[in-house]
């Protein structure tokens, strides 16, 4: 392993000279299989390496995660795909390990936004896991190890340009960490907090009913949250995140962005999408956008005369408001986690919608029992975990 690499640029291409190094002069705990990864890809890889490596850890379960711009997409644990997922995730009839499924998962959860993402793996890649990373469009991976047989199928990806990055899975980073900003350096402790079903138990509602099924789901939004770009709050269900919403100053629009990318998760589901009449060989990045233009309620001002024809075998009857809302209304069971606690209980109230019964959150807001009653009014669980996870 080397002890530095040089990169093409930072952030932008204005931004040279570029490397990734370590400051005590060690090598790095990586190496680079194929291609020529970038600054923002080494930040979504060890992001998200992280992010895998805890998930694992906390479940037992394979994990995978798709990064875009240092924040999650989706992250999921590898439980087995429904029919209906493995429609709307397009794995088609392909074998599927632990690995596959929880890398359908995370990819499937917004894929619009996980197109040319940063894929991590929390363990070594397999054959099915590679075959399904190579129909999607994707910069990279990281992994603790590839077979033979994987590495072969993503090293044929981008015409061979595809970015593989093995990494040591027994590296432990120092419990000191620095960055710098406008030329003047920052230090803090790493967060090595650990994130498990033990942080649960203060519930503070009147349902105290916690099934291990929830459990998991909020222990998966509470560890992909520690690796969003703050605020963040995080909807998951079955095992996988269904919506994050990252990086917007009040708690409000993340409640409303994450819940609104759970909605389209779920409204994907809807029988009249999984019935629409494609044309054979729409691409796939064509066939997510048209869903999920399909989906909106200005369906029928985009996908007017003259250009449905691109897409479709003949023109699908619209999905109405009334036919979605009758549908979001059976979405039941979804954990919600938030990085700080809610100031309001409005948020309670945008969850409600999307079917959220469980809530991990820090709690400590002097409006607490503003947002306790309100889940009460919809016979929600809440624990208090007293932990902020904050990410910058």
């Amino acid at each position: 392993m080397a002890k530095e690499l040089e990169l093409k640029y930072g952030c932008n291409p204005n931004q040279k000279p570029s490397r990734i190094f370590m400051a005590d002069g060690s090598e790095l705990p990586i190496e680079v299989l194929n291609g020529k990864p970038g600054y923002i890809n080494f930040l979504d890889a060890f992001n998200s390496w992280q992010l895998v490596k805890e998930l694992k850890e906390a479940t037992g379960l394979p994990a995978a995660a798709s990064f875009k711009h240092v924040s999650p997409a989706g992250a999921a644990v590898g439980l087995p795909l429904t029919d209906v997922l493995r429609k709307i995730y397009f794995t088609g009839d392909q074998p599927l390990s632990a690995l596959a499924c929880a890398y359908a998962r995370a990819r499937g959860a917004d894929r619009m936004s996980s197109y040319g993402d940063f894929i991590a793996l929390s363990d070594v890649c397999d054959a099915d896991t590679a075959n399904l990373i190579h129909k999607e469009v994707s910069d990279g991976i990281i992994a603790p190890g590839y077979t033979d047989e994987a590495l072969q199928i993503l090293k044929s990806k981008r015409k061979g340009t595809y970015n593989i990055i093995k990494i040591d899975p027994e590296y432990v980073p120092a419990k000191i960490e620095h960055k710098q900003v406008y030329g003047v350096t920052f230090e803090q402790g790493r967060n090595d907090l650990k994130i498990d079903s033990e942080m649960l138990k203060h519930i503070v509602t009147e349902n105290k009913n916690l099934p291990e099924e929830a459990k998991i789901d909020l222990v998966i939004s509470l560890i992909t949250l520690k690796y969003t770009q703050s605020n963040s709050v995080c909807y998951a269900k079955g095992g996988q995140v269904i919506g994050v919403g990252a990086g917007q100053q009040s708690r409000i629009h993340c409640t409303r962005l994450a819940g609104n990318k759970a909605d389209v998760w779920y409204l994907r589901q809807h029988k009249k999408v999984l019935e629409l009449p494609f044309k054979e060989k729409i691409r796939r990045a064509d066939r997510d956008n048209t869903i999920d233009v399909y989906i909106s309620d200005d369906y029928m001002d985009v996908l007017a005369d003259g250009v449905w024809e691109q897409f479709f075998t003949e023109k699908p009857e619209p999905l109405t408001r009334e036919e979605k809302r009758a549908w979001l209304d059976t979405m039941t069971g979804v954990s919600l986690g938030s990085d700080a606690f809610f100031p309001f209980g409005d948020n309670i109230e945008r969850a409600h919608k999307s079917g959220v019964a469980y809530i991990a959150q820090p709690g400590g807001s002097i409006r607490d029992d503003n947002v306790i009653d309100t889940c009460n009014k919809y016979g929600i669980a809440m624990a208090f975990t007293g932990i902020r996870l904050f990410h910058h």
